[in-house]
């Protein structure tokens, strides 16, 4: 954002890898031995300067996603997936686009093609008991691995990982999950974690305390910058109720050993409702984040759950620092709603973030998502408006999205 807020200097630098692990839940979209999307994303953008119609501030591109894993003799499989996109041609209106999965960044010097493709995974898995292993290259769901997770825009992997992870679910109502990770891989491109990789422990339970999901997730990243090293720590407690209330707490620490670089803690709270037998619900989310340096995220999209928008509004699932690189505290509110209408259900977000002396922002975003026969499809308009360094500036984006799973 050229007139207001930006990555700190840590988040900008450091990119590293992250994703959700299974058993937790399944890394393909389906889950059979094989599996597959098509679909295509259309967005249009504007702000104070580009219009819509500029055709660097649009993007169209139709996405396929293959995939298959298969169990073998003696507890062992194998999985892969592939990925490619295309603008079809329609240069007009894409010259300058956002590929699905956020492949092809926009900007002139993104040094990314319109039509390509990936293998996005290509793992061994094996099973003995209440264990299971996979290595390779793979996706990390959000679940167990919030600081670093495979999130999926257009079906296709923003970041997959390639490394080991292991887990258990010998304990009653519980998973155990250690992993290693070596490089995070956009686009067939592997980028190095530190010199020694990602290591991480977690845990999820929902036995211990009633109707509560508790979960903790423990990052160690040495030799990251030098002898350097990053530390994470992610924990939270989310409660559901016969009555319809829902009730969720969020802590996150991100710290380490990086010259000049402070400690980050992050904090997030929510209360919900659901009503009408469960066809409505609302929620209300309460975040703050310190003037801490060290990033929320080691992949495309925020776990924090204080980000806003999906991620639209500036800051509020990272740090960021103001224009004259000076860390800004964050205080965000979030008010969020959906209701089944029709043949889909309607959805609304309303967000505020404060920016400490610097200013402040609001934004809000509304959309129906909906299914016909096997076709999920999605219309979506977001909205910002930013209050910063004396200046006053927006930006809107309107997204039509549809996919066909097979």
């Amino acid at each position: 954002m050229k007139k207001g807020l930006l990555l700190s200097v840590v988040a900008s630098t450091i990119i590293f890898a992250g994703g959700d692990i299974a058993p937790v839940e399944p890394a393909a979209p389906a889950s059979s031995d094989f599996w597959g999307q098509i679909g295509f994303e259309y967005q249009a953008q504007s702000n104070d300067e580009q219009n819509w119609g500029d055709p660097d501030n649009n993007s169209f591109s139709v996405a396929v996603v293959l995939g298959v894993e298969k169990q073998l003799d003696y507890g062992f499989g194998v999985g892969a997936e592939v990925a490619g996109w295309t603008n079809l041609g329609i240069n007009h209106i894409a010259a300058n686009p956002a590929v699905a999965g956020g492949k092809l960044i926009t900007g002139a010097n993104s040094g990314t093609k319109l039509n390509d493709g990936e293998l996005s995974q290509l793992y061994l898995t094996y099973t003995s008991g209440n264990t299971a292993v996979k290595i390779g290259r793979q996706a990390l769901p959000k679940a167990v691995s919030p600081w670093a997770w495979s999130y999926r825009s257009a079906g296709v992997l923003d970041d997959s990982f390639e490394g080991i992870v292991v887990a258990n679910t010998s304990l009653p109502g519980t998973t155990l999950v250690g992993a290693w990770v070596k490089n995070t891989t956009r686009n067939n491109k592997a980028i190095r974690i530190g010199r020694s990789g990602l290591f991480m422990l977690a845990a999820i339970n929902k036995s211990w305390v009633p109707n509560t999901t508790l979960s903790m997730s423990a990052y160690y990243v040495p030799k990251v910058d030098g002898s350097k090293n990053m530390y994470s720590v992610w924990t939270s407690a989310e409660s559901k109720f016969d009555n319809g209330v829902s009730t969720g707490l969020q802590l996150v620490y991100a710290g380490g050993t990086v010259t000049g670089a402070k400690t980050t803690w992050a904090e997030a709270a929510y209360i919900g409702k659901s009503f009408n037998e469960g066809n409505g619900n609302v929620k209300l989310t309460l975040a703050h984040i310190n003037k801490g340096d060290y990033p929320l995220k080691l992949s495309t999209k925020s776990a924090f759950w204080g980000d806003a928008l999906g991620g639209f509004l500036k800051g509020s699932g990272d740090v960021i620092t103001d224009t004259n690189g000076n860390l800004v505290t964050q205080n965000i509110v979030r008010l969020n709603a959906d209701y089944k209408a029709g043949i889909g259900t309607a959805y609304g977000e309303l967000a505020y973030a404060k920016y400490g002396s610097f200013g402040h922002s609001w934004g809000t975003r509304l959309g129906y998502k909906f299914k016909i026969g096997s076709v999920d499809a999605n219309v979506e308009y977001r909205y910002a408006n930013y209050r910063v360094n004396s200046a006053n500036f927006k930006e809107q984006r309107v997204r039509v999205e549809a996919y066909y799973k097979f």
